[in-house]
């Protein structure tokens, strides 16, 4: 899809976007809310950015806490009934107790781990109402950041002159590899869990009588 198109998807549902906002980022969705912040940009002007803004947060919150919710409530049944949920969560959880509120205010940037963790965060001791004053600091600064990225990528593609363009430009392509190389590193460190888990399982079979 080419940026024009996304811009004509995004102008054709009008004032009901923030709503499509608020529901895609209920589950996820960086890049979703970098390409609205671009229509968001003056070189645009289709979506208001704090409307934006306000509507990616207010989802990724409520979001993060129906995980929470389903983690403290049914985490170790889903666990068992979806063993490949328990790598993942074992990682999450080990991060929240090494870093605490470090994690849970960064958690949302991690790629792959950030899957797991506000469903781990409530499979913990974690106090509600603490993970939903800090959680809701972390979706207020991701959204800002997210749409804030898409706005300014707006104006500089539409109103910068290239040297500057092509600066931005590297700039990005260098934090798309960042975020590619810290996704590999996540998947493999849950890969590694999943391992261990594996092999954990099977040594008591293996164990003599």
């Amino acid at each position: 899809m080419t940026l024009e198109s996304w811009i004509d998807w995004i102008a054709g549902y009008g004032d009901w976007f923030y709503l499509v906002t608020f529901v895609w980022t209920f589950f996820e969705g960086e890049t979703f809310v970098i390409f609205a912040g671009i229509a968001a940009s003056p070189a645009f002007g289709i979506l208001r950015v704090d409307y934006l803004i306000a509507c990616a947060w207010i989802g990724s919150f409520c979001g993060d806490n129906l995980y929470f919710f389903l983690g403290r409530r049914y985490g170790h049944r889903l666990i068992a009934r979806f063993p490949r949920l328990k790598p993942g969560t074992d990682v999450a959880l080990d991060l929240l107790h090494k870093y605490n509120t470090g994690f849970i205010l960064a958690f949302r940037f991690i790629y792959v781990v950030r899957n797991f963790s506000s469903f781990a965060c409530g499979m913990s001791n974690l106090f509600w109402p603490r993970f939903m004053v800090l959680n809701f600091i972390a979706a207020g600064v991701w959204s800002c950041t997210f749409a804030g990225a898409g706005y300014l990528l707006g104006e500089v593609f539409t109103k910068a002159a290239w040297p500057i363009k092509i600066v931005v430009l590297c700039l990005f392509a260098t934090l798309i590899a960042l975020a590619i190389r810290a996704h590999r590193a996540n998947k493999r460190r849950v890969a590694e869990a999943a391992a261990r888990e594996s092999a954990e399982s099977k040594a008591p079979e293996n164990s003599p009588a």
